[in-house]
Order: C-alpha cells, then sequence, then structure tokens
C-alpha cells in the first residue's frame, strides 16, 4: 500500500513542477513579447540609450521609476498620450537595453537623456520622474534649464530632511536581502509574485494590500500590472540596484536653483516616504505646487484618474515654447 502511494506522490510532484515550469515559460514569453518591437535604440556616449517615442503635441520626457523601463513611462504616461502630448519614454542606466556605464549617477543619466532629447530635435520638453526617476528628472531641470519647460515629481524618492534614509517597505536587513535576490532572478520574483502577491505589493510596490483591496477593480489591475510587468526582473537588476543606492540615501539638490515651474504630487502612506520629498520640493522650488492625497501608497491607488488631470492640467498652463 505504501508504495503506491510513493509513487503516487512522486508523480502529483513531477506534475506539479511540470506545470509550474509551463506557468513560468508562459508569462516570461508574455513580458518578452510585450516589450518586443515597442522601442528604438539610439548610440551615445554613455553606450546604447534604449527610447519610445509616442504620440503627437508637445513633447514630455517620461522617466520611470525603479522595476520599470520605457515600457512603465509608456503605461504610466498613457493618459497624457492619448489627451495630445507626445511621450518620450527612455529605460533608465541598467535597464532593458539601455547601458549601464560605470559611475552610473542621476546626473550622468541626466546628461544621456539632454542627449537623447538633442538627437530627437526636441529643444523643450515637460520633464515628469516617477519615484526613482525622479532624481534623474530634477537633475535634468538643474543641469540643462534651457530643455526643461516644467518639472514634475511623482511620489519622488528624492530626499528631505525628514525622510529616513533607506526609506524602504522592507523594515529589516533580512527582508531587505530577500528583495536584493529577488531582483536578480527572475524564477524567484515570478514565484513570489504568484504566491504572495500581497507581500509583493508591499515589498515592492510599497503600498498596503489593504488599500488595493479597497480600491476599484480596474485599479486593482492597474497594480497587479505594475507587478507583473517588471518582468523580465534580470534585464532591469542592474538599474534596480543602482536605484537602491541612489534613492535609498539620495543627497539633498539644490531646489532653489529650479528655473522652471514644478509639480510635486505624493501620497502620505507611501511606504517609501515620499510624501516628505514632495512637500519638500514644493517648499524649496520658487515656483511649485504640491498636491498630497492621504490614502493610495506608492501607485497613488484611488487617485489614478485625478491625479494625471492634475498633471494634464499642469502641463497646459505651462507657458508656451
Amino acid at each position: 500500500m505504501r508504495r503506491p502511494l510513493l509513487r503516487l506522490a512522486a508523480l502529483a510532484a513531477v506534475a506539479g513542477g511540470v506545470f509550474v515550469a509551463w506557468a513560468f515559460h508562459a508569462d516570461m514569453e508574455r513580458a518578452r513579447g510585450r516589450l518586443a518591437g515597442r522601442s528604438q535604440v539610439i548610440d551615445s556616449p554613455w553606450g546604447p540609450i534604449e527610447y519610445a517615442d509616442v504620440g503627437q503635441g508637445p513633447a514630455v520626457l517620461m522617466i520611470h521609476g525603479s522595476g520599470g523601463g520605457f515600457d512603465q513611462g509608456l503605461d504610466f504616461a498613457d493618459p497624457l498620450t492619448r489627451s495630445g502630448f507626445r511621450v518620450i519614454a527612455p529605460s533608465r542606466f541598467g535597464y532593458l537595453r539601455s547601458a549601464f556605464p560605470e559611475g552610473a549617477s542621476p546626473e550622468m543619466q541626466a546628461d544621456a537623456l539632454a542627449y537623447l532629447l538633442e538627437r530627437l530635435e526636441i529643444e523643450r520638453a515637460v520633464v515628469i520622474g516617477g519615484s526613482a526617476g525622479a532624481l534623474s528628472a530634477t537633475q535634468v531641470a538643474l543641469r540643462h534649464p534651457a530643455l526643461c519647460r516644467g518639472l514634475v515629481l511623482m511620489v519622488p524618492a528624492s530626499y528631505a530632511p525628514d525622510r529616513p534614509k533607506n526609506a524602504s517597505a522592507a523594515q529589516t536587513p533580512a527582508v531587505a536581502a530577500a528583495v536584493q535576490g529577488l531582483l536578480r532572478s527572475d524564477f524567484l520574483f515570478w514565484a513570489a509574485s504568484r504566491l504572495a502577491p500581497e507581500r509583493m505589493t508591499r515589498l515592492v510596490l510599497a503600498t498596503e494590500p489593504a488599500v488595493v483591496k479597497a480600491a476599484a477593480p480596474e485599479e486593482q489591475r492597474r497594480v497587479a500590472d505594475v507587478l507583473a510587468h517588471i518582468l523580465p526582473v534580470s534585464a532591469r537588476a542592474h538599474g534596480l540596484l543602482l536605484d537602491s543606492a541612489t534613492a535609498g540615501s539620495p543627497p539633498p539638490y539644490p531646489l532653489e536653483r529650479l528655473a522652471c515651474p514644478v509639480l510635486a504630487l505624493s501620497v502620505r502612506d507611501d511606504l517609501y516616504g515620499t510624501a516628505a520629498a514632495a512637500v519638500h520640493v514644493a517648499a524649496r522650488a520658487p515656483d511649485a505646487r504640491l498636491v498630497l492625497y492621504d490614502r493610495g501608497g506608492h501607485l497613488w491607488v484611488g487617485h489614478q484618474e485625478e491625479a494625471w488631470r492634475e498633471v494634464s492640467d499642469f502641463l497646459h498652463g505651462l507657458p508656451p515654447n
């Protein structure tokens, strides 16, 4: 009796393994297919720069956050593309097909993005930076002010005197180490997202699962898509680890030198602590407006339409080129 049961258990384990392998392969094929044919690459002094260029109208440089790439930039800025803006969405250093040059930094990234706009013959653009991308966006405005019509910082992972260093949803060294491991392995990241999506929502997306559960179905789908679209994480690992180092303990920037209008937007319950950074930006920049929501986490859950309406109104209110 015992041997048949053991054989049955072995067969079940093999079948389970086959199913897991099939599901992983299918999801990875979808992830790679979602990227295919949607971007271009140019050579630069810093190595290849990947970008997408969609829409028509005034130019917007959409700089993605952690876990992104040009695809996240396109996803996030889709409301602007549909409302009459041309969106340039690059992949930052270490993401997808963009280079990871030695000594990569937000300052170097800003220079590379200015080079990209020059190659595209764009003389002026609104610069939008989300999360860790806010560092590069701010540096574009500081280092290349003639390029920047306006600056939008959404949940900026930037400096504030009262923002904890290494602000993260991962509260312990052990959890932080586990997250670092997830960022290097497609399979581990996929498995964790499948088996513990709520935990991953908190750790990676810095949003309380209860906030997502209380949201409308379309917002729940948006959060799930953001997490799923981090795959293939192995193609984003260098950028993610750089973000962990730079956005975890960002230095102060001379915000008083910002020469363009600024919109800073964040959420008080963002587990990455970006509300303090947005308040700091709005207090220091000469021409700045602050939008702060009480609840919604790092993905401003429940405020998607409202947030992008704020951004659109800000863009439409800027002086013409």
